[in-house]
């Protein structure tokens, strides 16, 4: 009995020991199970990269940076291949003489500094940089150079760089990008979610020491290129535009520059826009040729050049200048009074000075009153007081609720960066509003006013202005339209054509003649506007042609002209005509000429003739005098032969 107690005593004992581990069994597996399945489910992923990082290696692909094209389907921004320099100095002889050949080569050719170029090739690193993105032609001399001495450790190592056809064309629209292929300014800045693409990726398998192993099973994700970038803008009217431009500001001297600006005023679509001074697309921090630069002194790439560049070069004044619009502005108070029909065009209005709050407001000098005139010579002649009538006719309120409605306190959203907007009196009063009336007082951007007369002369329909037509892949799929947008109907098509009929008097009988163009009805009106500091002016044109049925409108403004003339109409309309000619000649738009042309033209073919008939006959008789004068001496060399 003593045995079998003791037996059941042990029994119980193991029993309980084996309950005790079966039980810590179990709270292990369910802990371990617990671990797993939160090993799996919650930070399975994240685990799987670090093991995944751990033995493999990642390769970036670059994408292609997409083109942008005129409308035309005209490069103006590629990538073109180019060659990085780089050394390994690792592998290097680094014998000081060997140093000093390389350093003075790369100096040379290269243009970087000797210092810079030893202290990198001393570095005990295996990659080093030593100049980015040289053109192929200099990468040849590089080439050829480490072929020629032998040299180890210097490669030239493929790239890209954004290059641009045609340098200094278009530069304040395309806009350029840095090093890295971002863009900084233009339509590179403002389109580049579109044109950068998205970069690709290698994965492959390495060792413990970073290397390929041999049977890698590599992984890709291929780049996706960026999409082209079509534009509105018509290489060969950018082109009419610059030159006449360019060529107004030599002649007139204007030391501010200039814009012109070219759209169509159907759809809203940006032809051409100009802003100078301009830069090289393909060098844009080159010394500008501005008073006071000195090209050999001249860095620029210190924070101060770099300001000078944004404020003076890179800036674009058709966006991000405002100014005050004067006698251009008139269209837009005449716009408002007959369409509210305050005003009718041939209504009779008083045109001497008159005073508001203390302040006589005048017309321009030369101005010969009359007493008694009409809006419609008005618009032809250009006398303030009218305009200030008027629009006291209108009322301040109706007369802001319309250069609201023109959108001069907005800004337009163009597909550009730096855009500014109107700057006006937060509660004007009477004088502000009289001096705004004839574009004083007031500062706008010169797209807002050629946007306000793109509504004049489309029937009413104030436009966004567009710069971007569409979207393409590499294989010219349209990927993405941009479409005309009404923004609001500002006036009547009644008043639009009235207005269309007005403006074209103003050029064939007032102040707007040198923007006549034979065979093509021009509408516009001139401006003059004095800014803050003295006798500093800016001389301005806006026109639309043809009159009846515009296709372009035109915008011309030159910054503190200082040439014989700072009138808009002397200055500006000449500029704003011969555009307007070219662009509706190269457009194919049929010329109409009136009986008037008709006759100016057979004078002047009949001047022509009886210049060249004169011409003609003065040449055939001096002929015949050089040969009456030879024969003469030819018998007075016989008669002394004799």
């Amino acid at each position: 009995m003593m045995g079998v107690f003791i037996l059941s005593k042990l029994d119980l004992k193991m029993k309980k020991r084996l309950l005790f581990l079966l039980l810590l069994f179990s709270f292990l597996f369910v802990v371990l199970v617990v671990r797993v399945a939160y090993l799996q489910l919650l930070e399975g992923s994240e685990l799987a990269k670090k093991a995944f990082a751990q033995k493999s290696d990642t390769q970036v692909i670059s994408p292609e940076r997409g083109k942008i094209y005129d409308r035309n389907g005209n490069t103006l921004a590629i990538d073109a291949p180019v060659k990085t320099i780089v050394a390994n100095p690792k592998i290097m002889d680094k014998s000081e003489e060997n140093l000093k050949l390389i350093a003075e080569t790369m100096e040379s050719i290269l243009g970087v500094k000797y210092d810079d170029v030893i202290e990198k090739l001393k570095r005990d690193t295996y990659f080093e940089i030593i100049k980015r993105k040289a053109d192929n032609e200099i990468a040849e001399k590089i080439l050829n150079f480490i072929k020629e001495k032998d040299i180890e450790g210097i490669y030239l190592v493929d790239d890209t760089k954004r290059y641009y056809p045609n340098n200094n064309l278009a530069s304040h629209v395309i806009g350029f990008t840095n090093m890295d292929g971002e863009g900084l300014q233009g339509i590179e800045k403002s389109m580049e979610e579109y044109l950068k693409g998205t970069p690709g990726k290698i994965f492959s398998d390495v060792d413990a020491s970073g290397r390929t192993l041999l049977f890698s099973s590599d992984e890709a994700i291929e780049a996706k290129d960026g999409y082209n970038v079509v534009l509105t803008i018509d290489e060969r009217i950018q082109f009419f535009a610059e030159e006449a431009l360019e060529e107004a500001i030599e002649g007139y001297n204007a030391v501010g520059g200039g814009i012109a600006v070219v759209m169509d005023p159907r759809n809203g679509d940006v032809l051409a826009m100009v802003s100078k001074p301009d830069f090289n697309l393909n060098n844009p921090y080159e010394a500008p040729d501005l008073p006071g630069i000195n090209p050999e002194t001249w860095k620029g790439y210190t924070q101060e050049d770099v300001d000078l560049l944004n404020s003076k070069v890179w800036r674009n004044k058709v966006i991000s200048n405002t100014y005050e619009p004067g006698s251009t502005f008139k269209v837009i108070t005449a716009a408002a009074v007959l369409e509210e029909g305050t005003s009718k065009p041939d209504d009779v209005i008083d045109d001497s000075p008159i005073s508001i709050s203390g302040w006589t407001i005048e017309s321009y000098d030369g101005y010969k009153y009359k007493g008694k005139t009409t809006l419609r010579e008005g618009l032809y002649e250009s006398p303030n007081s009218v305009f200030v009538r008027v629009a006291q006719n209108l009322g301040i309120e109706k007369f802001y609720k319309y250069v609201r409605a023109f959108g001069f306190y907005d800004r337009t959203n163009i597909e550009l960066p730096g855009e500014e907007k109107g700057i006006f009196q937060r509660e004007p009063k009477e004088i502000d509003m009289a001096a705004a009336s004839f574009g004083q007082r007031f500062n706008i951007t010169p797209m807002q006013i050629i946007s306000a007369y793109n509504a004049v002369a489309n029937g009413g329909k104030l436009m966004k202005p567009r710069l971007v037509k569409e979207l393409t892949d590499s294989e010219g799929n349209v990927i993405k339209k941009f479409e005309p947008e009404v923004i609001r109907n500002v006036i009547s098509e009644q008043t639009s054509k009235t207005l269309k009929e007005i403006l074209e008097g103003t050029v064939t009988e007032g102040t707007g003649k040198n923007a006549y163009v034979r065979g093509y009805r021009v509408a516009g009106k001139t401006g003059t506007a004095e800014t803050t500091e003295t006798g500093v002016y800016v001389a301005s044109f806006a026109a639309f042609a043809p009159a009846d049925n515009p296709v372009v409108t035109v915008l011309i403004a030159l910054f503190d002209p200082r040439g014989d003339s700072f009138g808009g109409g002397t200055v500006a309309g000449p500029v704003a005509g011969k555009i307007i000619e070219q662009t509706l000649d190269y457009l194919g738009v049929e010329r109409r000429y009136t009986e008037k042309d008709l006759e100016e033209m057979a004078k002047e073919e009949q001047q022509a003739k009886e210049e060249q008939q004169a011409k003609e006959e003065q040449q055939a008789k001096e002929n015949q005098q050089t040969k009456e004068e030879k024969q003469e001496k030819e018998s007075q060399q016989t008669e002394k032969n004799d």
